[in-house]
This record gives structure tokens, C-alpha cells and sequence, in this order.
């Protein structure tokens, strides 16, 4: 063989090779792709929000006069028994201090009330005098009226000038009583915060008991110090009488009705707890969500239904998760939605058909937050392509990743 001939055998065989490594490198692959067989199985659908546990009636204990509130002995917590367990006591206020001008004013009012004490005692040795001066001449005269000296009229007269100046003692007694009522009433005008700190351990206090049986769920004043009439002390609440309420948006609370399951979980127990709705709250209001954005939510109310026993770990104010049950069934087929995509005005997915993927459109029924009920457009059975991406098209050759797996 020549020279010639050898260097074109070379150079074919150079281009077969390059030829067949681009044939193979550009020949259609199939796509790796998640396979899952669409089966029959229950499916719920569900509203999902956060809810907050709270005790249905929260009785506010509120002081029912004005006084100093002598420290709370009682823990949140702490059981209470209804008109006998004593949350708070209630004792005087000490007095304000006076100013120079006012101090003065009642130094002088005692001073006049010790003058008019001095004027009533005088009054009344007056008084005794003049009642013994007319005692000793009724004495004379009961002694000449024996004797025939006097007439009847003398006598009358004595005896009425006696009872007179008695009368007259007597009031002087009760001015001279009042007069000293007036000076102490005018000596305690002068007393300082300081004088009276001395009478609060022996001072008659006012009780206050618990008006409802159940624990001590908050104690907005627990310190000493002076409050006024109304002001709130504690709240108690029966723990074992708890319920729950959820904010829902309001385009979520109208499909809601009263007497609808609820599955509550996310509580801190090992199973969910069951509950039902009781009422939907009319009236909505405006929530600013974490994003900035402002919803409109609607107050809903749950009831227990499990017993009391179940949820002993619950409180007053606890985060729970509640799904409010709108629809449920036992035999539906259904699909992920990571399977389910638009195409134009439909829902499409895609059925792996002798290794290619073929698109087909379903129609949708129920949802929950991981599967779509499906009523027409595929059948139990079909295998599908979990997460379709923009790879895959129709007729697209495809290989399963790994082992196929089922929607329940």
C-alpha cells in the first residue's frame, strides 16, 4: 500500500470516529424524571390556621374601694375556691403631706378647737354651779313647804328651776364632748404619712375574695401601693373550661359552618385533639400579615370535644394549629400537586406512556395542601411525573429516577 493511500486511510477512519462521537453525543437522551402511581385513598380538605387557646369566661377581680393594696401573696397558678380563698387585702391610704400654708391653717384650727374645748369646760362649771345653787333652794323649799310657810307655787318653782339647770348641765357636758371630738378631728388633719406607717400592721382590712372557683391566670397588680376603686388586681379562670379562637380570612371563614370537625395540632401532645366549630363571629376586621399586606380575617370559635384529661398540658393564651374540616372522603383519586400544571385554561399533567411522557388534561375536584382530587383525565393505576420541568414536554423520552411511589 502507498503512502498516499495510507494517510486517506488515517484520515477516514479520523472522520468515522469524529462522526459517530457527535452522533452519540447529540442522540436523543431520556430525561430523568420522579414517578408516581396515581391510587384511591382518603383525602380531607381542610382550611389550616393558627389558633389561640383561652378560658370561655375571665373573671377581672377589681378593687371595690380606694385604699393602699397590701402585696398579693397568691401565684399565677394557684388554685382559688369561690367566696373563700382571699386574693387581695385592702388598707387606708396614709394621708398627703401638707403644705407650709395648710399646716399652718390646721395648727391654728386645733388651737381654735382646744380654745372652744377650754370655753365649753367653763360652761359647764357654770353649769354645775348654778344646778347646785337651785338644788340647795329646793331643798329649802320642800322644807318650808312642810312648815306651811310657802305656798304651792314657790315649790313648783324651785322644782322647775332645778330641772332647768339639770337640762342645762347636761348640755354642757354633750358641748364640752363635742368640742373635744372637734380637737382631735383637728390634731388628725396634722398627721404625717410618717405617723401612720405605725398602724398598718393592727389595721382592720378589707378582704377581697375570689368571686369564681378555678386559678389565678394573670395578677395584673401584684405589689404594695395605693390604688383606686375599679382598679383591675387579678384574672381567674376555670382552666378545664377552655376553648379556641382562630382568625380566618374572610374568603376562607364563609365556607365555614357551625358544627364542622376540627383536627388541632402543633399543640405539645403526641396525637392532634378533635374539636368543632361553635360559632362564626359576624363581624370582620383588618390584620396587617407578616409581608405588609392587609387581610381581612374573621373570628372563629372551637370547642373541645376530646376529654379534659387529653389536653391537662393546655393553658390560657397557647398557639395551636387547627384545621377546620370542609370535605373529606374515603375511596378519592388523587393526585400531588407538584404533578399537576396549567396549560392555557387547563390542569395538565404528565402520564409516562412506553418511556415517553404524554400530556394529559384532568379536570380537579377537592384539595388538600398536597393532593388534588381527580375527577376525569386520568385513572387509577397511571404512572405520572412527579415534578415536571421545563425539560419535559409531550412525547419526551423519560427514565424513572428511582422506584415508583404512591399518592396515599
Amino acid at each position: 500500500m502507498t503512502v498516499k493511500w495510507q494517510r486517506f486511510a488515517l484520515w477516514g477512519v479520523l472522520v468515522l470516529t469524529l462522526l459517530a462521537g457527535l452522533v452519540y453525543a447529540f442522540r436523543p437522551q431520556a430525561v430523568p424524571v420522579d414517578l408516581v402511581l396515581v391510587e384511591r385513598g382518603p383525602m380531607i380538605e381542610t382550611v389550616d390556621e393558627e389558633g389561640e387557646t383561652r378560658v370561655r369566661d375571665v373573671f377581672v377581680l377589681s378593687a371595690p374601694i380606694g385604699g393602699r393594696l397590701r402585696r398579693i401573696e397568691l401565684d399565677v397558678g394557684d388554685q382559688v375556691i369561690s367566696d373563700q380563698t382571699v386574693v387581695a387585702q385592702i388598707e387606708p391610704a396614709d394621708p398627703d403631706f401638707l403644705d407650709v400654708r395648710s399646716e399652718s391653717e390646721a395648727q391654728a384650727a386645733v388651737q381654735a378647737a382646744g380654745s372652744a374645748q377650754e370655753l365649753a369646760r367653763a360652761e359647764l362649771d357654770e353649769a354645775a354651779a348654778e344646778l347646785a345653787f337651785v338644788l340647795a333652794e329646793l331643798e329649802r323649799a320642800r322644807q318650808l313647804i312642810r312648815k306651811g310657810t310657802i305656798s304651792q307655787r314657790a315649790l313648783d318653782e324651785a322644782e322647775r328651776a332645778f330641772k332647768t339647770r339639770r337640762a342645762a348641765v347636761a348640755t354642757a357636758q354633750a358641748r364640752l364632748r363635742m368640742r373635744e371630738f372637734e380637737l382631735k378631728q383637728a390634731r388628725a388633719r396634722l398627721l404625717s404619712p410618717v405617723e401612720t406607717q405605725s398602724t398598718h400592721g393592727t389595721c382592720e382590712c378589707v378582704p377581697i375574695t375570689a368571686p369564681v372557683g378555678g386559678r389565678i391566670l394573670r395578677l395584673l397588680r401584684e405589689s404594695e401601693g395605693v390604688i383606686q376603686a375599679g382598679d383591675p388586681l387579678a384574672e381567674i379562670g376555670d382552666l378545664d373550661d377552655l376553648e379556641i379562637v382562630a382568625d380566618l380570612l374572610s374568603s376562607e371563614a364563609v365556607r365555614v359552618e357551625s358544627g364542622q370537625k376540627v383536627i388541632i395540632d402543633e399543640w405539645g401532645g403526641g396525637a392532634p385533639l378533635a374539636g368543632v366549630v361553635r360559632r362564626i363571629e359576624p363581624y370582620g376586621f383588618t390584620k396587617v400579615s407578616a409581608l405588609g399586606i392587609e387581610e381581612q380575617r374573621v373570628n372563629i370559635v372551637i370547642d373541645f370535644t376530646d376529654p379534659t384529661a387529653r389536653r391537662q398540658r393546655l393553658g390560657h393564651g397557647y398557639r395551636v394549629e387547627v384545621r377546620v374540616v370542609l370535605w373529606e372522603g374515603a375511596e378519592v383519586l388523587k393526585v400531588p400537586l407538584t404533578a399537576l400544571f396549567r396549560d392555557g385554561p387547563h390542569w395538565a399533567l404528565f402520564a409516562a406512556e412506553e418511556g415517553r411522557a404524554r400530556r394529559r388534561h384532568v379536570e380537579l375536584g377537592h384539595r388538600d395542601g398536597l393532593a388534588a382530587e381527580i375527577t376525569r383525565g386520568v385513572e387509577a393505576g397511571t404512572r405520572i411525573v412527579l415534578h415536571p420541568s421545563s425539560r419535559i414536554a409531550d412525547d419526551t423520552l423519560i427514565a424513572p429516577r428511582g422506584g415508583i411511589r404512591v399518592t396515599n
